[in-house]
């Protein structure tokens, strides 16, 4: 009796691998899988997004922000990729905060020389610039990297109610509040 064959006389079957059982499927399979979108800067559609941040708590306006700068809200989303749209702030002094955050918040910033940390408080911020304290809150929840910078000069903060944005037609940008 040859090596190849059973007791009864048939050819034994050779050890399967993962790869051996596959190959007669392999190309069916790939042709059933889906493929992961990955969106270019050609594909990109951008919008123009109008937030009014009356009465808006700050860190959730900020958040939802940053998601619509980012285009984390579009289906075509793609980490490093550019896919995200404007968005227009007006009404930026009129935010809310909770707690005692409005005299207990810091900001800090430095010249650069020894003994030049400069700090105000969140209250001292929205009397002076009110824009800077939307800006600063959404760049803290982007990402640290050249695309984050790229994405919030997409931002464009107004302290008061009028912006010079009229001719792109920003659309109204619902805030999910609980």
């Amino acid at each position: 009796m040859a090596q190849s064959e059973t007791d009864i006389g048939r050819p034994a079957l050779a050890p399967l691998s993962c790869c051996a059982a596959a190959t007669p499927l392999r190309g069916l399979l790939h042709a059933l899988t889906m493929k992961t979108y990955v969106a270019t800067p050609l594909d990109r559609e951008r919008n123009w997004l109008l937030v009014d941040a009356e009465g808006q708590t700050l860190g959730r306006l900020a958040t939802q922000i940053a998601d619509a700068l980012r285009g984390k809200r579009k289906p075509t989303y793609t980490p490093h990729v550019d896919t995200g749209d404007f968005v227009v702030v007006i009404n930026a002094e009129k935010i809310s905060v909770t707690g005692a955050k409005l005299h207990e918040k810091m900001y800090y910033r430095h010249s650069g020389y020894p003994g030049g940390l400069k700090k105000r408080t969140l209250n001292d911020m929205l009397e002076r610039r009110p824009e800077e304290v939307i800006r600063l809150a959404v760049r803290g929840m982007l990402p640290k990297n050249r695309l984050a910078r790229k994405q919030l000069t997409k931002l464009k903060v107004y302290a008061g109610s009028e912006h010079p944005h009229e001719a792109q037609k920003p659309q109204k940008l619902e805030i999910i509040t609980r």
